[in-house]
């Protein structure tokens, strides 16, 4: 009987723990030490604790694996404090990530992206400039910090295209969509104040220079869900718009690796890309 089985073996820890005390599984365990198999408890050792943990961890929910885990340390100091086994495996039960926001979505519906882009007043100067960066936000899935460092010079006007400096000193030259063209026309036109910063987005308060880094325009994508009234979502800034772009491709048919080289990311699955997402398709 290997030792995974003879953890199993030691009561209710085979399965979920539903308000259940550990004593009543520590005293099922003495049971079962004091029987034919307490002899093999003692071959218990610190891989037979890890491959338990994963063999289970898939089935269990959050808070199913956080009582597994504290009943399974219960029973292993018992053991070890009994002298039924000579290592001190408590410590060796290794943690599982519990995410406060995992339970929430990471993107938004096509229909609220047009919301957030429709909640800015394109009538004021401040306006016309949030409504260029949202576009470029949920249009290109660009990153905040890398719509904040765009610079005039980065578009070329003839060829539709503008330079993106990525992540990890890299470049990228992407097709300017229509829309997203106009925008920044028009925010040119009759919204950036004029300074001698050659940055794209400008602040429209004195002094008029380009924003220190992707925060403001995280903020500018926080202000903008909360101005229509969008809440309840794991993530509240710039990046959930890259987020759904990507799943909203994803819907539509694009492969992992098309959308991956479109969102300029390293690997080909774009990330926090979940099982949930990939279910979509």
């Amino acid at each position: 009987m290997s030792g995974t089985s003879d953890i199993e073996a030691g009561g209710s820890l085979s399965n979920p723990v539903t308000g259940q005390r550990s004593s009543d599984g520590c005293r099922c365990c003495a049971r079962k030490a004091r029987s034919r198999r307490s002899a093999a408890l003692c071959k218990i050792n610190q891989e037979d604790v890890i491959r338990y943990i994963e063999r289970h961890a898939q089935d269990w929910s959050p808070g199913t694996g956080k009582a597994m885990r504290w009943s399974l340390r219960a029973f292993l100091r018992y053991l070890h404090h009994r002298g039924l086994n000579a290592r001190p495996l408590a410590d060796c039960v290794p943690s599982m990530r519990r995410w406060k926001l995992a339970t929430l979505p990471t993107d938004l519906p096509a229909a609220q992206v047009r919301k957030a882009l429709d909640g800015c007043d394109r009538k004021t100067v401040m306006g016309r400039r949030d409504y260029a960066i949202l576009l470029l936000l949920a249009k290109l899935g660009l990153r905040a910090d890398e719509v904040a460092t765009l610079t005039l010079d980065d578009i070329d006007w003839r060829a539709s295209e503008i330079l993106v400096r990525a992540k990890g000193r890299q470049r990228a030259r992407m097709p300017i969509p229509p829309d997203v063209g106009a925008a920044i026309v028009a925010y040119l036109r009759s919204g950036r104040p004029k300074s001698s910063c050659r940055r794209l987005f400008v602040r429209t308060l004195a002094p008029h220079i380009g924003f220190a880094s992707g925060c403001a325009i995280t903020m500018i994508a926080k202000a903008a869900l909360d101005r229509v009234g969008i809440d309840g979502c794991a993530h509240r800034g710039a990046h959930i718009f890259r987020h759904s772009l990507a799943t909203e491709l994803l819907r539509s048919g694009a492969t992992l690796s098309e959308i991956g080289q479109l969102l300029r990311t390293r690997t080909t699955t774009p990330p926090g890309f979940t099982r949930r997402s990939i279910s979509m398709r």
